[in-house]
């Protein structure tokens, strides 16, 4: 026979196995149990309501992917009186450059022997009349024709022997040296017959900073030969990449040559050629904001006339942009042979050729003398 359980509900109260029980632990056990029932409607209740909630939050939330973890929680949805922040402004657009007026233009071009900064060196010369310690290396007069298609660049040999106004005869490269571009700009006015415009000079270290500025220059060199110059830079024949340090020794190199000067001015017009194609490749002069970066960039290098500040320097620039530089005519200023002056080898000008090359330029006739 079996024992009954104490735990278990009472029996009848008259059933022998049943013991007895005091009424208040009776009443305590029937206690027990209707709070043990509604305990258990309390959770069913508060499942029924956690297992709801759940139910609208999943059908009111985007699907889940797979990527997603059971323990993320969806990202609230904006309430309808939110609202996004505004955007921002768009940048102003940029200041229209002015074209320039249809007319001609010529534009002397030094290149300064300075192995210092060539600004200061003509600055201290313009303020005290003292002569500086530099000279022309390069001579270029660039014509600019009134619908600014094409450009002529008319080399001027650096020995050439001239008059200087207020100096006298004279290699016309120390024209520099005694008065600045002030004055080199009148000796060419003179030997010319013509108006320049506006003059530019740059030095050694600011053509290598401004040829390095621009990622290199792409350089058709016409046969291959060695510098004899500094790092003796070795030029292949054909397309070369240069440096600046590279593109100053081929535009200064001389030695190497047999017909000396005469081939270095040469190259420094293939080099002004390939400095125009790098600046127009590309469409970049269509572009306001990059013309101004430019002249931006190469202020810090260039020496120009008073009249020709950084405005006019972008507005010549900006007026080049449909340039074909395929097409630019160049030439050297008549010579008549070399000689000795004075105890100085110098070049003696065609007088000639030369009156006739300034009237071309002032009858808009230069393409009869320089091609391309």
């Amino acid at each position: 026979m079996s024992t009954p359980d104490p735990t278990g509900p009472a029996g009848p109260p008259n059933s022998p196995s049943a013991p007895h029980r005091p009424a208040w632990i009776a009443a305590l056990g029937r206690r027990r149990w209707i709070a043990a029932l509604l305990a258990l409607v309390l959770v069913a209740a508060a499942g029924i309501a956690v297992f709801s909630l759940n139910r609208a939050g999943r059908e009111s939330a985007p699907a889940a992917t797979q990527t997603q973890s059971p323990s993320e929680t969806p990202t609230p949805t904006p309430t309808p009186s939110q609202t996004p922040p505004p955007a921002p402004a768009p940048p102003p657009p940029p200041q229209p450059i002015p074209d320039l007026p249809a007319a001609e233009m010529n534009v002397l071009v030094i290149g300064s022997d300075s192995r210092g900064i060539a600004r200061n060196e003509a600055d201290h010369t313009a303020q005290t009349g003292e002569p500086s310690d530099q000279r022309s290396d390069s001579l270029m007069v660039v014509h600019v024709p009134a619908d600014r298609h094409t450009l002529y660049v008319i080399s001027i040999m650096r020995d050439l022997w001239v008059d200087v106004p207020g100096v006298g005869g004279s290699k016309i490269n120390a024209a520099l040296q005694y008065g600045g571009i002030d004055l080199t700009t009148q000796t060419v006015q003179q030997l010319l017959g013509i108006t320049i415009d506006h003059t530019l000079m740059l030095d050694f270290n600011g053509f290598k900073a401004l040829t390095d500025g621009l990622g290199g220059i792409d350089v058709n060199v016409p046969f291959a030969f060695q510098s004899t110059i500094e790092t003796q830079h070795s030029f292949t024949q054909g397309i070369n990449h240069l440096d600046g340090q590279a593109a100053l020794e081929f535009s200064r190199e001389r030695y190497a040559f047999t017909d000396g000067d005469f081939q270095r001015v040469q190259n420094q017009r293939t080099m002004l050629r390939a400095i125009l194609a790098r600046l127009t490749g590309g469409g970049a002069l269509n572009d306001v904001n990059a013309v101004r970066s430019i002249v931006d960039f190469a202020s810090c290098c260039l020496t120009v006339d008073k009249g020709f500040d950084p405005v006019q320097a972008a507005i010549l620039a900006y007026s080049l942009r449909n340039l074909d530089v395929n097409a630019i005519g160049t030439m050297t200023l008549p010579t008549a042979g070399t000689g000795m002056v004075a105890g100085q080898s110098v070049v003696f000008p065609d007088y000639g050729g030369i009156a006739a090359v300034g009237a071309a330029l002032r009858e808009g006739r230069i393409a009869d003398f320089a091609v391309p």
